[in-house]
């Protein structure tokens, strides 16, 4: 009888960890995509502007699907809804593109994947959120492998590897400065229509920096096959992992949703080193260990 009622709720979770797992590692990809555009003489603003630009027709109709027979937005909204995308979305991702110049998407990863332990440290700062002596371990443990995987690019890759870090770095506290703030927001307008919104004003500011930094006949110089890697780049790697990722949540629920995500630095470690011929090594291998492990334990711990 227990286990007929386990093998029912397994095979009901079994949607939800596919959605997580899938969603996660077409997210991991991004980083992939941006690097192998990097090859063809682009830079980090006309790489954001091609995938924000593609992006945003779906993130439009994201937002209008999810905000239909809901009250219209009021000023208040939209000036949440403008900073959020901000901060969320365009800043996070502009300091990571430029990032990506500098680092191995394989360390990029595991820097964003410190997402969970900001957002435990920027609640604690800014608002007193009480905070275990084994969540700062397991935070401990995530930092200790950014550190050393850090410390094998550098001292494989040279100097430019601190910058590059940084500026990763830099963009995973813009992005845990949307979720800590974003709670408000998505009580009052869901999390799919926030997303929506907050995606759109982010790909509009992408464009704008475009055209303010590059006079508009840069748009013909751009090669095909930067056109045709940003394409895939916005669907699959930032329009369909949103979707699945929210449909995981509500399947299974974050914390699950989380632990699933795991797959993402995996599979870009993998990826970098097939496709891009990033160096795999012993250093990056335990850097890895130890972030998975850590932000496992802080999940565990919450």
């Amino acid at each position: 009888m227990f286990s007929s009622s386990l093998s029912a709720e397994t095979q009901r979770a079994w949607p939800g960890l596919l959605l997580a797992a899938v969603g996660a590692a077409t997210l991991s990809g991004k980083a992939i995509i941006v690097k192998l555009a990097y090859r063809h003489g682009v830079d980090a603003v006309t790489v954001i502007m091609l995938r924000m630009a593609f992006a945003l027709p779906l993130f439009l109709l994201l937002a209008w699907w999810a905000g239909r027979g809901q009250r219209a937005l009021r000023p208040r909204d939209w000036g949440a809804v403008t900073l959020l995308g901000f901060s969320g979305y365009y800043l996070a991702s502009f300091l990571d593109f430029q990032g990506l110049q500098y680092i191995s998407a394989g360390l990029e990863r595991l820097v964003l994947y410190l997402n969970p332990t900001l957002v435990l440290l920027l609640g604690w700062f800014l608002f007193g959120r009480r905070a275990s002596w084994r969540q700062f371990t397991a935070m401990a443990v995530s930092y200790a492998g950014v550190v050393l995987a850090f410390g094998q690019e550098a001292s494989l890759a040279g100097p430019q590897v601190l910058l590059g870090t940084l500026l990763v770095l830099g963009s995973a506290v813009s992005y845990a400065l949307y979720l800590v703030y974003a709670g408000e927001e998505v009580r009052r307008l869901g999390a799919m229509r926030l997303t929506g919104l907050a995606t759109s004003v982010a790909c509009v500011l992408c464009i704008a920096q475009f055209f303010v930094l590059r006079p508009p006949q840069a748009l013909l110089a751009i090669p095909a096959e930067v056109l045709g890697l940003s394409l895939i780049n916005a669907l699959l790697c930032t329009f369909a992992p949103v979707l699945m990722l929210m449909m995981a949540i509500e399947r299974i629920g974050p914390a699950a949703t989380a632990q699933a995500g795991m797959i993402g630095p995996l599979t870009t470690i993998a990826l970098g080193v097939l496709l891009l011929d990033e160096p795999f090594s012993a250093g990056l291998v335990a850097g890895t260990a130890l972030v998975l492990a850590g932000v496992a334990l802080l999940n565990r711990w919450r």
